[in-house]
């Protein structure tokens, strides 16, 4: 055995981490056996689940390993009805068939351009037993858009809902176009598309196991654009069970229960909950289209348990529920996962008041996957916090220099894990010092090790020698009793250099004028703060994940 006093302070270093390292898997290894994941069965059970993993990867073989557990249980749930596991591993298998038959090869492009039913999870499957790269196009890209990021990210194929099809329609990949939705529910005509169905595909190829995959799937996750062209989030299968020990470790969710995700599953949050869900066995409920008034039935019909949003989504389940004349039955629900964007101390406080302790929201982006989990009691504790780290996770708070901040003082977020960000597939990456990443955030930890995210680092503002950022200002002014919600951005002024601009949408009959919020914001914050002018919209400018798209705020021309 080595003395550790007698090797140098860079092996000392790999010697902590690799134990650090070990310690956070055992610890993953515990949360996913308590949540049942993980359990004692059949030798064969064991060494199918092996075999699966070998041929196709962590994410193939996926339904076939529910499908020997419990091949009847419901993977999902969508306007068609339910979808058992045995289904959703033999179409799996089908479209895999089907796309080698077409010419893809192990890591070829397979672009998917779908909302959340049933046969978004068959494209993804199939394409991950064939080994591809999965593209997950964002569902309001514009045709010019879908035909430059498909290109750019090599698709040999491209997977698409029926509804899109105009929109696909200058996108020529090499083999070709597939319809995942083969009609558009909200059209009374047809949309005259040529393309093949993934149920065509389904009935001409066979749905014996797909062969060996040359190379395990890999996830292109495109991130938001909010300030421009999405670029592609490169993530391999990462050698660790972080992805889905490090949520188990904050949120209860346990296997074999229903899971409601409006969350999109061609982003980060509502595909990593689309394969935890699939991980654990659950049954997802899914529909084409976010209405508040039918998730809360679904809630209520299919006993819910855990529901999966971003905070814009949650704002108007509460807004519905402040509506109904009859309060729906939310006894089934034990979780509210919330990420996506920040969800803020006031509808925080909201939610725990109107659904009860079940609010978990997360921290973290397409680069840095999660970095804090905020649970019921550490936001009873304070509304505003992102919360504790999460296991195996590291995170600093760093200055400009790149050296590390003491507690409550603002800086840098920085965050490091065991399945980082490979950079952009256009090239490019976040800035990292020391292996930690930038999360393009600054923040701060309190005494008690929670974190705040103060703003986006790029948005702060030197109003009269003062630090602002625009999202201290937000939260306050959304909480008004007038207010639905709010938001702001620098503009440039004569007198500070720099000042706020908000952007507010009023309540429906609400008395509320520039004067009064500017009023509101100065009873409660310093002076500078105060924004030097409010503009009143009718809704803000969001992508499909609920942010807030400050480039077209920037851009609006205001008298």
């Amino acid at each position: 055995m080595p003395n550790f006093i007698d090797l140098p302070g860079e092996a000392v270093s790999k010697v902590q981490q690799y134990l650090e390292r070990g310690s956070a898997e055992l610890h993953y290894v515990r949360k996913i056996f308590e949540a049942g994941a993980f359990r004692i069965e059949p030798p064969q059970n064991v060494a199918g689940m092996a075999a699966d993993i070998y041929k196709w990867g962590e994410f193939g073989m996926l339904p076939s390993l529910n499908a020997r557990r419990h091949p009847d249980r419901a993977a999902c749930i969508d306007e068609d009805g339910e979808f058992s596991y045995r289904e959703l591993d033999e179409a799996s298998h089908a479209v895999a068939n089907g796309l080698i038959d077409l010419g893809v090869h192990a890591g070829d492009g397979v672009a998917i351009l779908a909302r959340n039913h049933r046969w978004f999870l068959i494209a993804n499957y199939g394409a991950a037993r064939v080994g591809a790269r999965i593209i997950l196009l964002n569902s309001e890209f514009s045709g010019p858009q879908i035909k430059e990021v498909s290109e750019r990210e090599g698709a040999k194929v491209i997977i698409y809902d029926d509804e899109y099809t105009e929109a696909v329609g200058k996108a020529e990949p090499e083999l070709g176009k597939l319809r995942a939705l083969g009609t558009n529910p909200d059209s009374d005509k047809p949309s005259g598309s040529k393309d093949d169905t993934l149920a065509d595909l389904i009935e001409r190829s066979s749905s014996e196991p797909a062969p060996k995959a040359a190379k395990h799937a890999s996830i292109i996750i495109l991130t938001s654009g909010t300030t421009g062209t999405p670029k592609g989030a490169n993530r391999s299968t990462p050698p660790t069970l972080a992805p889905v020990g490090g949520i188990l470790s904050h949120v209860p969710f346990k296997a074999n229960e229903i899971t409601s995700l409006p969350a999109p599953m061609f982003h980060a949050l509502g595909y990593l909950h689309g394969t935890i869900a699939m991980f654990l066995g659950s049954t997802l409920v899914l529909r084409r289209k976010f209405k508040p008034p039918l998730v809360l039935e679904d809630i209520a019909k299919h006993k819910v348990t855990a529901m999966v949003v971003v905070p814009v989504m949650l704002s108007r389940i509460l807004d519905a529920i402040e509506k109904m004349d009859e309060k729906p039955d939310l006894s089934s629900l034990k979780i509210v996962f919330v990420s996506g964007s920040q969800l803020g101390a006031e509808l925080a406080t909201r939610a725990l008041k109107d659904m009860g302790p079940v609010i978990y929201n997360m921290y973290g982006s397409t680069e840095i996957a999660f970095a804090t989990i905020a649970g019921p009691k550490d936001l009873e504790k304070n509304a505003s916090t992102v919360g504790p780290v999460v296991k195996g996770v590291k995170v600093k708070i760093l200055d400009d220099n790149g050296n590390e901040l003491p507690q409550g003082d603002v800086g840098r977020i920085f965050v490091g894990n065991a399945f980082p960000f490979e950079g952009y597939t256009g090239g490019g990456h976040k800035q990292i010092i020391d292996g930690l990443m930038s999360s393009g955030d600054v923040g701060y930890f309190d005494e008690d090790g929670l974190l705040y995210v103060s703003g986006r680092d790029d948005e702060m503002i030197v109003s009269g020698g003062e630090n602002v950022f625009p999202a201290e200002v937000e939260d306050l002014i959304s909480g008004h009793e007038a207010v639905v919600e709010a938001t702001a951005i620098g503009v440039e002024d004569k007198e500070y250099g720099h000042r706020l601009r908000a952007f507010v949408v009023k309540k429906e009959g609400a008395d509320v004028d520039e004067d009064t919020i500017k009023g509101y914001v100065r009873d409660h914050l310093a002076r500078y703060k105060v924004p030097r002018e409010v503009i009143f919209l009718d809704e803000l400018p969001r992508n499909p994940t609920g942010k807030i798209l400050k480039r077209e705020l920037r851009e609006m021309e205001v008298d």
